[in-house]
C-alpha cells in the first residue's frame, strides 16, 4: 500500500473518463455549494442585500437546512468515485442514488453524526478532531458496500478499517496539497481536474483498506 499506487489507480480510473468525472464534480459540489448560498442570498433580500449585509438569522438557517438536506449528495459522489475506480459504468443518476431511498437518511445521518463527534473531539484540541476525522473518513465508502448497515455500525466499521491506517491516510493527504494550492491560485479552476482525482484516491485507498482487512483479518497499530 503506497501513496503512488493509490494515485496511479486513480489514475488509470479516470483515463479517458476525465470529462465524465469533471462534470460529476461541477453537478454534485455545484448543487451543494451552491443552492444554500442561493437561498440564503434570496431570503437575504435579493444578492445585492446579500453581498453588502450580515444575512439575517433565518436566511442563514434556511441555507443550513438546505446544506443538510442536499448532504446526501457526497454519499452519492463518493459511492460514484468508488464504482469508477473498480472499472464499472456510471452515470449523472449515480449522484443521486441516496434520495430514492432509505439510504438519504443513512447518508444524512453519517453527515450529522461525523460532524458532532468530530466537533466534540475538537472541543479538546485541534488534533484530536483530525484524527477523528481520519478515523470516521470511510463511512461513505463502506455504506455503498454496506447499504444495509446502520449509521453507527458504518462508523464502528471505519474506525476499525484505520485502525493502523492513520498516518498512511494523512501521507495522502498530504500528497494534494500541490494540487490544492494550485486550485487555490486559479481560483479554483484547477479543483475540476484535483477533485476527482483526489476521491479516485481516496476510493482507491479504500479498496486497498478492504483488501488488507480480507487479506489479514486485522489492521496494524497506529
Amino acid at each position: 500500500m503506497t501513496i503512488k499506487a493509490f494515485k496511479t489507480t486513480a489514475l488509470d480510473a479516470l483515463r479517458n473518463r476525465w470529462g465524465q468525472g469533471i462534470l460529476l464534480t461541477i453537478i454534485a459540489y455545484g448543487i451543494y455549494i451552491f443552492v444554500p448560498y442561493l437561498v440564503e442570498a434570496i431570503f437575504s433580500g435579493g444578492f445585492h442585500t446579500w453581498s453588502e449585509m450580515e444575512s439575517p438569522g433565518h436566511a442563514q438557517s434556511l441555507s443550513w437546512i438546505f446544506t443538510l438536506a442536499l448532504s446526501p449528495l457526497l454519499f452519492g459522489y463518493y459511492a460514484t468515485f468508488l464504482s469508477l475506480t473498480r472499472g464499472e459504468t456510471i452515470g449523472t443518476k449515480d449522484l443521486f442514488q441516496a434520495f430514492d431511498s432509505k439510504m438519504y437518511f443513512k447518508a444524512l445521518g453519517i453527515y450529522i453524526l461525523t460532524s458532532i463527534y468530530i466537533f466534540l473531539w475538537s472541543l479538546l484540541l485541534i488534533i484530536p478532531g483530525i484524527i477523528k476525522s481520519f478515523s470516521y473518513s470511510q463511512v461513505y465508502f463502506i455504506l455503498k458496500d454496506n447499504p444495509t448497515m446502520s449509521v453507527n455500525g458504518a462508523i464502528t466499521e471505519s474506525r476499525r478499517l484505520m485502525d493502523g491506517f492513520k498516518w498512511k491516510y494523512f501521507l495522502l493527504l498530504l500528497s494534494f496539497i500541490g494540487w490544492a494550492l494550485l486550485s487555490a491560485i486559479t481560483f479554483g479552476i484547477a479543483s475540476l481536474w484535483t477533485t476527482p482525482y483526489f476521491t479516485a484516491s481516496l476510493a482507491a485507498f479504500y479498496d486497498q483498506l478492504v483488501k488488507h482487512q480480507n487479506d489479514n483479518g486485522t489492521g496494524d497499530n497506529d
